[in-house]
């Protein structure tokens, strides 16, 4: 696992102590809260099967001392009958409790999956860009998934076998209280064992997870439709075998390890109580040998059918033990995650915004990655875009282009000063105003494996087959669509490989467009495309752009000569602002970066991000509409670098 992942998915101690085990005990239990009627049944049913099968040697006893020896035909009948019909009571108990204790563990499952998935959406971005996706799907696959025996028998095995255990050792007591006693000596050392047993267990599931999650990661990177482009064209699929089948060794390990734990120990525990019923035998001999008490053959025999079905019960209650132990360590990786702190939250009492129009301020922002104390990205930014604007924002790589982008759907919150929308501190809006507000467009279009129609309907699922064509005839794109042998219902393949650049942000523009939001921003939304494909998707961005506020991020400037306002960051602050032809004049930072374009033949690498990191931008957009009236005065250049930390996203 990469090293700047460890912040946001911490793993359980190798000792298994990375949480109190009474409080996580009770947290599990919190868990089933919502089901405890059901369990209560349950546990009904498990006390009545438990006591239903006790019953069974004492009628054993009374065929062997009575109905057999005195030739009583019909008690006889009366009691096989009674043998027989607890075999069935009991049969019928067990199915009934687990569907039901499979029907909780199921429940609980669902619940546990949902709360993770629930818990990662609120996550900021600065999570995903430290975090595998791999171990992300490992969380919510193979760690609730190994969790799955543990909350849907687990927990059942464990009630009815103490149930049973419970029961047995008191009808064993009611027999005769000595050869109880000499039943029982040896269970402490069991528990002892059993103790020691799921502790190593616990350690070796956490290894074990973590492992899972490794090659679950390596498997979602490289056989995704990019990790296997990139592999076959660097010539790297045998190496990237080598390093799967070097992640699987080492799980291989693990999960032999982690069923071979103890397993002699406990083998032992089953071999001496094995034996047991030769030592009842023994001790039955020597008292009668001594002049103690004799025992009916009746009793005897009934008592070591009792024992013997304890025998089934305590082992399994041993192994229960064992396997709760190594359960914990799934619970705590569970926990982990939901646990994770949530830096962007909807304030308690959100305001929303009926009708946006769309006026965005940035008032004396600042912003870092890492927090107070850290270099700041973005500082001092003072900067208004009245509603209907367009304004665009150039600068080279690292100069925190689409950082500032970012802060006005709040993908990150500013360290200091505030951004309004409307005058309102866009930490103050409730979601659902926000998102229905700020449309975003980025260079890396993300398509959904499904038809055309759903990847549209994302962005609005009931919109209809009529909107949907207006939509992607704003967008330049419903004659292609129209053109293909399924229409809108054509599957655009894993992450849209079907289509081509210019395609996919077409698409992508309008599934913007069906969201029609007041504010747009265009971050980089043509700067991996050719001169051709970038003037029908510009097109399509023009349309698009027309009437709304627009932040444009740009890369080649010849997109933004008709922004109303241009902004030069250097550093994280402003450096210049003004129309194109004025800052042509002032002939300083813009002026500078036209000339290299020019040189460039449209700016391939002018101010395009080779690298990765927020501030690490690239790529142009256009923004059109009324006049903007400008922001405050321009903040000097910044005289020290602010590097992209780690954390930032990779562009």
């Amino acid at each position: 696992m990469p090293r700047d992942t460890i912040e946001w998915t911490p793993s359980p101690q190798e000792d298994g102590t990375a949480a109190p085990q009474p409080r996580q005990l009770r947290r599990i239990l919190r868990i089933f809260r919502p089901y405890r009627g059901r369990l209560a049944v349950v546990g009904l049913l498990v006390g009545a099967s438990s006591l239903v099968s006790v019953a069974s040697p004492f009628l054993l006893r009374e065929i062997l001392d009575v109905a057999i020896p005195e030739r009583r035909t019909v008690l006889l009948s009366l009691l096989a009958l009674g043998l027989m019909g607890t075999a069935v009571v009991s049969s019928v108990f067990n199915v009934l409790q687990t569907y039901l204790s499979t029907t909780v563990g199921q429940r609980v499952m669902h619940d546990l999956r949902t709360d993770v998935y629930a818990k990662l959406q609120r996550m900021p971005l600065a999570f995903f860009t430290r975090t595998r996706t791999g171990e992300v799907q490992s969380r919510i696959a193979n760690d609730i998934g190994g969790m799955q025996a543990t909350v849907t028998s687990t927990a059942t095995s464990l009630v009815s076998n103490l149930t049973g255990v419970v029961a047995t050792v008191a009808a064993m007591l009611a027999l005769d209280w000595r050869l109880t006693v000499a039943s029982l000596l040896l269970l402490p050392v069991f528990v002892w064992i059993s103790r020691r047993v799921g502790r190593e267990r616990k350690r070796i599931t956490s290894r074990r997870q973590a492992q899972m999650a490794a090659m679950s990661a390596l498997v979602t990177e490289s056989l995704s439709v990019s990790g296997i482009l990139l592999g076959r064209t660097m010539g790297r699929a045998d190496s990237l075998t080598r390093d799967f089948a070097a992640e699987s060794e080492r799980l291989v390990g693990l999960e032999i390890r982690s069923h071979m734990a103890g397993r002699w120990r406990m083998s032992t525990i089953g071999i001496v109580m094995g034996a047991i019923p030769a030592l009842l035998y023994w001790t039955a001999g020597m008292l009668v040998h001594f002049g103690g008490p004799g025992f009916s053959i009746g009793t005897l025999v009934a008592f070591v059918t009792l024992q013997q079905g304890l025998l089934r019960p305590t082992v399994s209650l041993l192994s229960t033990g064992v396997e709760m132990q190594a359960s914990l360590a799934l619970f705590q990786r569970i926990f982990e995650y939901l646990d994770l702190p949530v830096d962007i939250t909807e304030p308690s009492a959100p305001v929303r915004l009926e009708r946006v129009k769309g006026r965005v301020c940035f008032e004396n922002v600042d912003f870092s990655y890492g927090g107070e104390g850290a270099p700041l990205t973005l500082r001092g930014i003072d900067l208004t875009v009245p509603e209907g604007a367009s304004l665009a924002v150039v600068g080279a790589t690292g100069s925190g282009k689409s950082t500032l982008s970012y802060l006005v759907p709040r993908l990150y919150d500013v360290t200091g000063g505030r951004v309004t929308l409307d005058g309102v501190d866009v930490r103050d809006l409730d979601f659902a105003t926000l998102s229905r507000a700020v449309g975003v467009v980025s260079q890396e279009t993300y398509l959904f494996h499904a038809s055309v129609a759903d990847n549209l309907r994302f962005a609005e699922p009931g919109a209809t087959a009529a909107q949907l064509r207006a939509a992607a005839e704003a967008a330049r794109i419903h004659e292609h669509i129209a053109a293909l042998p399924d229409g809108y219902d054509t599957l655009v393949g894993e992450r849209g490989y079907r289509f081509s650049g210019g395609e996919k942000q077409r698409l992508a523009l309008a599934r913007t467009i069906l969201r029609d939001p007041p504010v747009l921003i265009l971050d980089e939304a043509t700067s991996a495309l050719d001169t051709r494909t970038e003037r029908e998707v510009q097109q399509a961005i023009d349309a698009l752009s027309a009437g709304r506020t627009t932040l444009t991020i740009a890369h080649r400037l010849s997109t933004v000569r008709d922004a109303d306002q241009i902004i030069v960051l250097e550093q994280g602050r402003i450096a210049e602002r003004g129309t194109h032809e004025e800052l042509l004049a002032a002939d300083g930072r813009y002026a500078a970066l036209v000339r290299r374009d020019a040189l460039t033949g449209g700016g391939a690498d002018s101010g395009r991000v080779i690298g990765s990191g927020p501030g690490s931008e690239s790529g142009p957009g256009d923004g059109r509409g009324t006049p903007a009236v400008g922001g405050a005065r321009s903040a000097p250049p910044a005289e020290s670098e602010s590097g992209s930390p780690a954390d930032a996203p990779a562009r």
